[in-house]
């Protein structure tokens, strides 16, 4: 066994103990899949990472991405937690404040800013596919969330990299009560991601002073507006009954629902309440249309691991 330099990270927080952890190898030459597999399961975490040395000459390295269950071509709040380490390492991207990570997914650009003294970064959404969800999966879903059907606005299947069978529910409150079946999301077969607007931010003025005080991700999630909604994301097909706060999933109904008039160019998303880890995503789409997907991170562990 080798040592390894390793970091353990609170991702969409800047308070150690909330959003979401992902375990970092900051170096992982050398470990084969089975090695990376069981130390994601000893971590037991939603996703734990291993930093490589990059195959493309425009990535500054290269990441692979494990759950207890098995291993993802593209993760959010990996991305970011993994980002943030290797920076803290010593890691000195090719392009100044724009880092390029190469995953199975492809490149995706991280950018960062410094925001009162912190390292602020945000990844850019990558392309997702969109379609339509069979009534009877629907049903099935519904009813392992034990939500009735009236209170489903709309559901699509939503992919880009992990696939999110993804519910608008009628709002906030909702989504908040929620106590899924997770042995039923297991035998179905299909992660499941839920979103509601909160009803306080319904009015049109309190969404816009959502959207542009969450532009440019300027603030923590103690200081900051309101989030304008709530996400949860349940995935017991890879061994996780619920993930704190999920990148991917905030990524893609990015994309879908400001696409459809349903959100905002920028806002903040809240998710993790559930469990008290109090996430916020900070979404923002660019004028050229693209999304970005940020928030703060944390280092909460460091130190060696032997594998």
């Amino acid at each position: 066994m080798t040592p390894r330099p390793f970091a353990q990270i609170d991702v969409f927080t800047d308070t150690p103990g909330y959003g979401n952890p992902v375990a970092v190898v900051l170096d992982g030459s050398g470990l084969d899949d089975a090695a990376m597999q069981r130390f994601a399961r000893w971590t037991n975490l939603s996703e734990t990472t291993f930093v490589l040395p990059p195959t493309e000459p425009a990535a500054d390295y290269a990441l692979r991405i494990f759950t207890p269950g098995g291993e993802l071509p593209f993760a959010g709040h990996p991305t970011l937690g993994s980002c943030f380490a290797w920076l803290a390492a010593g890691g000195q991207p090719q392009r100044g404040d724009v880092i390029v990570q190469q995953c199975a997914k492809g490149l995706v650009p991280i950018r960062r800013q410094a925001v009162d003294g912190r390292e602020h970064l945000a990844f850019a959404a990558p392309p997702s596919t969109r379609s339509d969800v069979a009534p009877v999966v629907l049903a099935q879903v519904a009813q392992a969330l034990g939500v009735p059907a009236a209170q489903v606005q709309r559901a699509q299947l939503l992919d880009n990299g992990p696939a999110w069978l993804t519910l608008q529910l009628d709002n906030a409150d909702t989504v908040l009560a929620l106590e899924p079946d997770h042995a039923q999301l297991a035998r179905l077969g299909q992660k499941v991601g839920v979103v509601g607007i909160h009803q306080a931010q319904g009015a049109l003025p309190l969404i816009a002073r959502s959207s542009r005080e969450a532009r440019a991700f300027t603030a923590a999630a103690g200081r900051e507006a309101a989030p304008l909604i709530e996400v949860r994301a349940f995935a017991a097909p890879i061994g996780v009954t619920e993930d704190p706060v999920t990148g991917s999933l905030n990524a893609s109904l990015a994309q879908w629902l400001i696409a459809a008039g349903e959100l905002p160019a920028s806002y903040i998303a809240a998710q993790g309440t559930a469990l008290g880890r109090a996430g916020r995503v900070h979404v923002e789409r660019d004028a050229d249309g693209q999304v970005w997907v940020g928030g703060d991170c944390v280092r909460v562990v460091q130190g060696e691991v032997l594998l």
